[in-house]
C-alpha cells in the first residue's frame, strides 16, 4: 500500500431511488476514517467532496430509461478528473460514497493508469444492468456494465475512453441478487463470481485466496469497490438496497485482512452508506473498521 492516501467524498444519491446516501461521506468521516488511518502511519489528504448539483424534477427521467442521466454523467466526470489527479500524484485514492454509480467515475480516473486493471466487486448485486435490462432505471445498478463498455454512450465514455476494464479481470464477491439480464451477461463475458453459495460452501478464506490467485498474475493493479450492502443487513443496516443472507462482519474483516496481506489493492471505494436509515451510524462505523483491516490494522 502507498503511504499517502487521498480521500475524495462523493455525496450523490441520484443513481438510486432512496434518498439519504448522499450523506454517506459525512457519516464515514464522522465515524473516524481519517483518525483510524493516521494511526496506521498513513499520510491522509482529505480533498473534500465533489460538488453535486440538484437536478430539477423534469430531469429525473430520460428517454433511455436512465434516471438523472445528465447529472450522473456530470458528477462522474468531475470524480474521474479528481481521481486521475490523485493517481498521477502517486497517492492511493480512497473514495467515499454516495451511491454505487460513482464507481463509473472512479474507474474512469484509475484505469487509464494501468494496462490490465483488476476489480474486486464486493456487493450483493452484480451492477451489470443496462437501460434495456434494468427494472428500475437506477444507474447505481449499471456501473460494472458501463465499465466493461456496455451501456449508454455518455456513461461509457466518461474520461474519454471505453472500456475501462476487461470482464476477465473482474471478481464479484457476495452476490445474492442478480437480475436475469445480469446473469446472461455474466455467462457471456465469463465474469468470475463468488455468490453467497460459494462463500458458505468454501469459506471466505478460500474465496479470497482464489480471488488473489486469479488476479495477481494478470493484473498490474486492483481496484476494490465495496458496497456495504454486500454485508448482511444485521451488520450493515444503513444501506439503500439491503438483501438478507449476506456476508458477515467477521468474514468481511477476514477478506480485507487477506487483501492487505496480498498487497495488491491500488485504489478503493466504499459506497452506499445511508445514515438516514442506519442505527447510530453503525454502517459507517463498520465501513471505517473494514478500511482499517484493508490498510493493515491487526489485533496483535
Amino acid at each position: 500500500m502507498k503511504k499517502k492516501i487521498s480521500i475524495i467524498g462523493v455525496p450523490m444519491d441520484l443513481g438510486q431511488s432512496r434518498r439519504g446516501v448522499d450523506m454517506g461521506p459525512s457519516a464515514i468521516r464522522y465515524a473516524g476514517v481519517v483518525e483510524r488511518l493516521e494511526k496506521l502511519s498513513y499520510q491522509i489528504h482529505d480533498k473534500g467532496d465533489i460538488e453535486i448539483g440538484r437536478p430539477g424534477k423534469d430531469e429525473e427521467a430520460s428517454d433511455d430509461n436512465l434516471k438523472y442521466l445528465k447529472a450522473v454523467v456530470k458528477a462522474n466526470t468531475k470524480l474521474a478528473e479528481a481521481v486521475d489527479q490523485v493517481v498521477s500524484a502517486g497517492d492511493f485514492p480512497l473514495i467515499l460514497g454516495g451511491d454505487h454509480s460513482i464507481a463509473i467515475g472512479t474507474l474512469a480516473g484509475v484505469s487509464k493508469h494501468y494496462q490490465n486493471l483488476g476489480v474486486i466487486w464486493y456487493d450483493a448485486h452484480g451492477d451489470l444492468n443496462t437501460s434495456e435490462t434494468s427494472p428500475s432505471g437506477n444507474i447505481h445498478g449499471m456501473p460494472l456494465a458501463v465499465s466493461i463498455g456496455i451501456g449508454h454512450a455518455d456513461l461509457k465514455h466518461i474520461g474519454g475512453y471505453s472500456p475501462k476494464i476487461k470482464p476477465e479481470n473482474i471478481v464479484i464477491i457476495g452476490a445474492r441478487s442478480l437480475d436475469d439480464g445480469e446473469k446472461i451477461l455474466i455467462r457471456e463475458k465469463g465474469i468470475k463470481v463468488f455468490t453467497m453459495h460459494e462463500i458458505d460452501r468454501m469459506g471466505m478464506a478460500k474465496v479470497m485466496e482464489e480471488t488473489v490467485s486469479y488476479l495477481k498474475d494478470k493484473t498490474d493493479g486492483v481496484h476494490l469497490s465495496l458496497d456495504l450492502d454486500g454485508l448482511d443487513p444485521s451488520d450493515a443496516p444503513g444501506v439503500g438496497t439491503p438483501v438478507l443472507g449476506g456476508i458477515s462482519y467477521r468474514e468481511s474483516h477476514l477478506a480485507m485482512e487477506i487483501l492487505a496481506e496480498a498487497k495488491m489493492i491500488t485504489s478503493a471505494e466504499f459506497v452506499e452508506v445511508n445514515p438516514i436509515i442506519d442505527e447510530r451510524n453503525k454502517t459507517a462505523t463498520v465501513a471505517v473498521e473494514l478500511m482499517g483491516s484493508l490498510f493493515g490494522e491487526r489485533l496483535l
